[in-house]
């Protein structure tokens, strides 16, 4: 039977200062730098707020991962604002501590999550960004005479990493004590934050929170919220001064039918303007916007920079918008291409050939589903997919296609070296009736034939299965190589 590991000096050590609130407060002037991280661990997990406050003010390390460490002990209320409450008192003080060293404060719950762990002896290694200064040798000042010392030089500003998450209902205390704080030391605390996700909240209270980010912080932007046009034009000028965002998503916006089309226009206006500014742009995500409609030129002769992904989905485009996007949009870096939702049955299957031939020398994941795209215009698109080099993944659910036109894919695109997986249509052969009702024992024939072309033709490890959504409810039928029904189709 073994005996469990008796615990460590440094563990004793630890444990022995939080005993004795006062002796541990007292002695964090001299203490070693390797007993900071697990006497916090336990200082934070023991809600010994008054030990927490002041260890902020001493942490010998550039940064302080309290996120990650809060995702681990799920913390009291009171603990968190203890641990801001001792960098407010840091940040009031004219002549900063001796040892202070702390740069950043990262609140973000996935960031640094091995900082923790790196001190309890197990790894040798430890991130630049959290390493103490190294000393630097005293250099001997030259004394001039009749010159005076300058100005002292403004202390530099701690920054606070968080990812936000803005929505109605309860309002979380731990935000609002540290928007509190930001505002009190306003110049002295900057709020940065890389991930923005905004969902139904209302636009003014937005717009307060936005004012104390640091909005060239952000890099990351989701919009998942039913605005009006007008909403979204109070909103774009907060979006131009996110001049480091590289991801934006942008979900339900529509038109309100009293909007004139003159303020119609200039909301457009003021929201594709925006884009001039942001010049590292690289995944651009629309779906369901209502304005697209003839003016998709508009929003992408704004790009400034090539895009790595567009998607655009479940929006009304004209034919003259898809020719835009086929002829103008910088395709030198697309890697991923979206135009799921997209109705495009009564469109010439041009724009799209053109596109996907321009592309093809980048393109890895091509998503055409639900685009109602019918045998004759795909059968047009066929040789400019087969010339997609670098393609991985291609859906295109939805579209009611023959089983030959499914073979001929096949024969396009066993060439495609890196292309592993194809997710495609039940196809028209597989249908009892006009409702949508599918046949599973011609959709197991259908499948097992394209199954036995792939090994004739020496590609058995790509990967082919079929989806359709059920009629009834919508529900998508996998067969792959054994149907996963949605319960329509199980028996009672």
């Amino acid at each position: 039977m073994s005996m469990p590991a008796p615990p460590r000096l440094l563990d004793l050590a630890g444990q022995s200062l939080l005993r004795d609130q006062a002796s541990a407060i007292a002695a964090l002037e001299v203490l070693p730098m390797e007993l900071f991280p697990p006497l916090f661990t336990a200082a934070f997990a023991g809600r010994y707020s008054e030990i927490l406050k002041v260890m902020v003010q001493a942490w010998p390390f550039a940064c302080l991962p309290l996120g990650a460490l809060m995702k681990e002990q799920q913390p009291h209320q009171e603990t968190f604002q203890a641990a801001l409450d001792g960098l407010d008192v840091l940040l009031a003080q004219e002549v900063r501590p001796r040892r202070w060293k702390l740069q950043v404060l990262d609140l973000r719950k996935n960031a640094h999550q091995d900082f923790w762990t790196v001190w309890s002896g197990t790894r040798a290694s430890m991130y630049s960004l959290l390493e103490p200064e190294v000393a630097q040798p005293m250099k001997k000042k030259l004394k001039v005479d009749g010159c005076k010392p300058g100005p002292k030089p403004p202390l530099a500003p701690v920054e606070v990493l968080i990812d936000l998450c803005l929505k109605e209902g309860t309002p979380d205390e731990s935000l609002a004590y540290l928007i509190q704080k930001v505002q009190q030391r306003k110049g002295l605390l900057h709020l940065c934050c890389k991930k923005l996700k905004i969902f139904a909240m209302p636009i003014q209270n937005i717009k307060k929170i936005l004012k104390i980010v640091q909005l060239d912080s952000i890099q990351d932007l989701e919009v998942n919220c039913t605005w009006k046009l007008s909403t979204l034009g109070k909103f774009a000028p907060h979006l131009g001064q996110m001049g480091s965002l590289r991801r934006l998503l942008l979900s339900h916006i529509h038109m309100s039918s009293h909007t004139t089309p003159a303020k119609e226009e200039h909301c457009v206006n003021q929201f594709t303007a925006q884009f001039l500014r942001l010049h590292h742009l690289e995944e651009l995500y629309l779906d369901s916007i209502s304005f697209l409609e003839d003016r998709l030129d508009q929003v992408l002769s704004c790009l400034k920079t090539p895009l790595e992904t567009l998607s655009i989905t479940n929006c009304l485009l004209s034919e003259s918008d898809l020719t835009h996007l086929s002829q103008h949009l910088n395709v030198s870096q697309l890697k991923d291409l979206g135009l799921s939702g997209v109705n495009l049955t009564n469109m010439s299957p041009a724009p799209l050939q053109v596109l996907i031939e321009r592309a093809s020398a980048t393109l890895q994941d091509l998503d055409l589903d639900e685009c109602g795209i019918m045998d004759s215009q795909f059968t047009v698109i066929l040789p400019a997919l087969g010339r997609c080099s670098q393609l991985t993944t291609f859906s295109f659910c939805g579209n009611p296609i023959s089983m030959a036109v499914l073979e001929n894919l096949l024969r396009h695109t066993i060439g495609l070296s890196k292309l592993s997986h194809v997710l495609y249509p039940a196809p028209l052969e597989s249908y009892e009736d006009v409702r949508g009702t599918l046949h599973l024992g011609r959709l197991a024939q259908l499948h097992a034939r394209l199954k036995q072309m792939l090994q004739e033709l020496g590609r058995p490890g790509m990967v082919w299965f079929s989806a359709n959504p059920c009629p009834h409810c919508g529900d998508r039928t996998f067969y792959d190589p054994e149907p996963i029904l949605c319960p329509c189709y199980m028996p009672a």
